[in-house]
């Protein structure tokens, strides 16, 4: 069985409808066997594979211990893939017109200073 690790439930193998204590609960015990100082001495791969779910571990709790982040990601879900535009070298860029440049910056407003 494979396990989603990008779902921060998942990650704590946790049910969505889960307790902010039950939360606390498997964050804990994961970190306890995944952490370096307190998991048995082995095999180099298990220490890969414990560093990995350790991180993944650590990611899930930031999101799901803030009330806020869990109520947005159980109202958006994970995160997508990114969806950025890459521009190849050598591409020119689109201008307005030919004599105006791609970027324009206005006045400069000075923000604080009590002027």
């Amino acid at each position: 069985m494979t396990v989603d690790r990008t779902d921060p439930y998942a990650a704590l193998g946790l049910s969505p409808n889960a307790t902010q204590g039950q939360i606390r609960r498997a964050y804990r015990t994961l970190l306890r066997q995944n952490h370096p100082d307190t998991r048995a001495v082995g095999d180099p791969t298990d220490k890969a594979a414990s560093d990995t779910t350790l991180q993944q571990v650590i990611a899930a709790y930031a999101i799901l211990s803030d009330p806020a982040r869990q109520a947005g990601h159980d109202h958006t879900g994970p995160p997508k893939t990114s969806t950025r535009t890459r521009i190849r070298p050598g591409t020119p860029f689109p201008r307005n017109a030919p004599d105006q440049p791609p970027i324009q910056a206005g006045p400069v407003r000075w923000h604080g200073s009590g002027r």
